[in-house]
């Protein structure tokens, strides 16, 4: 069997997409020995049987490499778009009227089929449309139930089922399609740890995932439109994780408003003590190039100087000519952050003040305990994974090993800021606690002799919530070898 991997020396996740470039089993355990800590599954192209594939595939590599792996699931979400031109395509300019009705016939310059009521109902004079990922921009003059005036702003072209995005108001349509409902069963039939849900507008959208989902996996709301960055706390409250999802952000924001929002929904998921994953066009250039560019380099940098839990990759790795370089790349970004000695100056800018709760306060002390004695590690015992998470939260400048009897809550704090997860059967005693943390912290490579370690876990042990202990301890460094006495005796 294959020795367990060591952990990153780096905090921050990366999370990669995996599609035609990267779907066999070869390609998926290079990447993750090249760096990458959760799979993103797109549910948007591909058929359920090819994503079945992958499922099979990164269990297999997490047998083989005996470390908790993280798969998410990205749900397509509803698709706005206009219908079908006579000709395919319509060339608009500056001052044009186009009408946007219910009439499904082919279109020309001057009408074409809008098939979503919804908008119909939402739209109001004055309310903007964009098209074709924002390339073609109009104002909506005349609204009735079946009929749309609108006034095109930018010049360009029009082509059939180019998507439609409308920023300035809610559209009353479900977060969750017929073929989402689809997805979404096939996803948790296959264990899928967390599912991004898309076209989050309102909390409602996500606590209608939430009844359907339970807690079999992890709910990541992404934050892609203008009015879920106004309910963000809402949202928040309800979510496990968030995404910043800045392509759609960028459609529906002018580009100079997507950093500040990027940097309101980091800094409000930190303070919530919730993972937050900054996503979209981070190594754009990488799909077809060996190297990024400065400035995006630059970019995820920010991202991590942020504080955010983890980067990801879109394209770059899932139809890229260089998924591994594009990995190895975050990688080394990621370390080159972290070393910086005003790394974690930065992301203690952003306030993240403990809840009145004994887990919280523990938490923080305990990150000052390990900043003091010059602790080489934070050990945590969590049933929920909450535990990891509150210390997560304070970003404490040593490695955490988390140790968890559940394998479902340790393939999800994949995404969790500075977590190296172990799934190991729970501990029944103090001492048993003690011995076990220091077994772990030597075999996972975490602490070696004379190292100490901060220490906190929940008495009774097994019971989900009842964090109330921190204990610091001493490694000998032959905890190893007594225990292998102990088994053969």
């Amino acid at each position: 069997m294959a020795q367990s991997m060591k952990p990153r020396d780096r905090k921050v996740k990366i999370l990669a997409t995996l599609g035609p470039a990267s779907d066999t089993p070869e390609m998926i355990e290079e990447l993750k020995r090249a760096g990458v800590d959760a799979f993103r599954i797109n549910m948007s192209h591909g058929s359920q049987d090819e994503k079945k594939a992958l499922f099979s595939h990164i269990r297999a590599l997490e047998a083989k490499l005996r470390r908790p792996t993280t798969i998410l699931v990205d749900l397509q979400g509803p698709k706005l778009r206009v219908g079908t031109f006579a000709d395919g395509k319509v060339k608009v300019k500056k001052g044009d009227l186009i009408t946007f009705d219910r009439d499904p016939a082919p279109g020309d310059a001057s009408r074409v089929c809008l098939p979503h009521p919804e908008i119909f109902e939402a739209l109001t004079p004055g309310s903007m449309l964009l098209i074709d990922d924002g390339k073609i921009r109009l104002t909506a003059k005349e609204v009735t139930a079946d009929k749309i005036v609108a006034e095109v702003q930018v010049s360009g072209k029009i082509s059939d089922r180019k998507g439609v995005n409308v920023p300035d108001v809610v559209v009353p349509i479900p977060a969750l399609t017929e073929k989402d409902r689809s997805d979404l069963q096939f996803a948790l039939e296959q264990g899928a740890d967390w599912i991004a849900l898309s076209f989050v507008q309102r909390p409602e959208d996500v606590a209608e995932a939430r009844e359907l989902i339970g807690d079999r996996a992890g709910i990541l709301a992404k934050i892609e439109k203008p009015q879920a960055v106004e309910r963000l706390e809402e949202i928040l409250a309800l979510a496990d994780a968030v995404m910043v999802a800045r392509g759609d952000l960028g459609v529906e924001l002018p580009p100079e408003k997507v950093p500040p929002v990027q940097n309101k929904i980091v800094a409000t998921a930190r303070h919530h003590g919730k993972p937050v994953v900054v996503a979209t066009q981070m190594l754009e250039s990488m799909i077809f190039s060996p190297t990024p560019t400065r400035a995006e380099v630059n970019d995820v940098a920010d991202a991590i100087y942020d504080g955010a839990d983890a980067v990801m990759l879109s394209a770059e790795s899932a139809a890229g000519d260089y998924p591994v370089k594009a990995v190895k790349m975050m990688d080394r970004i990621g370390r080159a952050v972290e070393e910086d000695e005003r790394y974690f100056d930065r992301i203690h800018f952003t306030e993240t003040r403990p809840e009145a709760t004994t887990a919280d306060a523990l938490a923080e002390s305990a990150r000052g305990i390990a900043r003091t004695i010059s602790a080489k590690a934070m050990v945590c015992y969590t049933s929920s994974g909450s535990t990891a998470r509150r210390i997560s939260r304070e970003r404490p400048s040593v490695p955490m090993l988390v140790m968890t009897a559940s394998q479902q809550v340790a393939r999800r704090l994949g995404l969790l800021w500075g977590s190296h997860a172990v799934h190991t059967r729970d501990v029944e005693n103090f001492e048993e606690m003690v011995g076990k943390a220091k077994r772990m912290a030597l075999r996972h490579h975490i602490a070696g002799k004379g190292d100490r370690l901060v220490i906190m876990a929940g008495v009774p042990f097994g019971v989900s919530g009842s964090t109330n202990v921190v204990h610091v301890v001493k490694v000998q460094g032959d905890e190893l070898d007594i225990y292998q006495r102990r088994l053969e005796l």
